[in-house]
């Protein structure tokens, strides 16, 4: 679903009074926020989608990894996940099994537990996760908390969404893009551990709207503007050549669509920058915005942990919700 019909079909929901769920008044949050105590805030998401590789083992590890993210970025810790499941009747059941291993392997790496699951019979493989997890309200990170100053951090490399369309396309396989695929099934847990280390002032992660539309999201969750270097943007091998062929993914040009009207600066950009930019990233990174003096901390913590530190812009006054591209 794209931008434009998740935000129709939001704004004609009932308005939600309940005062403990926190997430209400939290624009663009990425996972549900409900307060249980005074010291304990449950956070809920869901996330499924049809094959991105073949191999059913990659594609469990990837979905399961990719739907862990949420909480995650708030700072959580999961605690529990369920299975959900689409899957014909026509593929052998060792597919399947194979999916749910390479899910079940995520969620127990994420220091969860598997607690069973849903499904259906479908024409197309679809698999996901429903992640419950727990943060204390003051270790609670939100898109909101982005500052005048701050650094932009991102965790992992662009060109998901280029990739995988040029994987079905059969233009490329699997054994070519060996990175992009360790990279979608890496947790950002590692990441979510170091950035509480350090302390930083906001975050999100990069899913499918793009590095483009969740950093937009944070812009308008915080009332600020966004500073990005294309020329910084990282991107996996191969992602570059693909939208420079036209392997350019549909959600893509709805990402560009819908957000791209916010955005000043574009018509200096390379177009391969602006379709990494808008590339729909499936089990993507962190975007985190941190305090000058705590950049090198973070980096080195990210590091570390095993993960990339890129830094691609900075926070600054201005539209709230908007961004500039220089």
């Amino acid at each position: 679903m794209g931008p434009e019909t998740l935000a129709q079909v939001l704004s004609q929901l009932p308005h939600n009074d309940d005062p403990r769920l926190l997430s209400h008044d939290i624009p663009c949050a990425d996972a549900g926020i409900y307060k249980l105590t005074d010291d304990i805030l449950l956070l809920q998401s869901i996330d499924f989608f049809t094959p991105v590789v073949d191999d059913p083992y990659m594609f469990g590890a990837i979905a399961a990894a990719n739907a862990l993210s949420d909480v995650f970025a708030m700072g959580g810790q999961p605690i529990t996940a369920m299975n959900m499941v689409g899957f014909p009747n026509c593929l052998p059941v060792d597919v399947l099994t194979e999916i749910l291993k390479g899910g079940t392997a995520k969620v127990h790496e994420a220091g969860a537990t598997m607690v069973g699951g849903h499904s259906v019979e479908d024409e197309e493989p679809k698999y996901g996760l429903a992640v419950t997890g727990t943060v204390h309200p003051d270790n609670l990170i939100t898109s909101q908390g982005c500052k005048p100053g701050d650094i932009l951090v991102l965790t992992k490399p662009l060109g998901t969404g280029l990739l995988t369309t040029a994987l079905k396309a059969e233009v490329i396989n699997e054994a070519q893009i060996t990175e992009a695929l360790q990279g979608m099934a890496r947790l950002n847990r590692y990441a979510s551990e170091a950035m509480r280390q350090v302390g930083i002032s906001a975050c999100t992660d990069v899913t499918g709207f793009g590095l483009l539309g969740h950093a937009l999201e944070m812009a308008e969750a915080s009332g600020i503007r966004l500073l990005i270097s294309g020329s910084s943007l990282p991107e996996y091998p191969l992602a570059r050549d693909m939208a420079e062929t036209g392997l350019v993914p549909e959600g893509s040009f709805r990402n560009n669509r819908h957000y791209m009207p916010r955005v000043t600066g574009a018509e200096h950009q390379a177009q391969a920058d602006i379709d990494l930019l808008c590339d729909p990233q499936t089990s993507g990174g962190l975007l985190m915005a941190v305090h000058p003096e705590r950049l090198d901390a973070l980096c080195q913590a990210l590091k570390h942990a095993g993960d990339h530190a890129f830094v691609i812009g900075e926070v600054a006054d201005g539209p709230a919700g908007t961004m500039e591209l220089i």
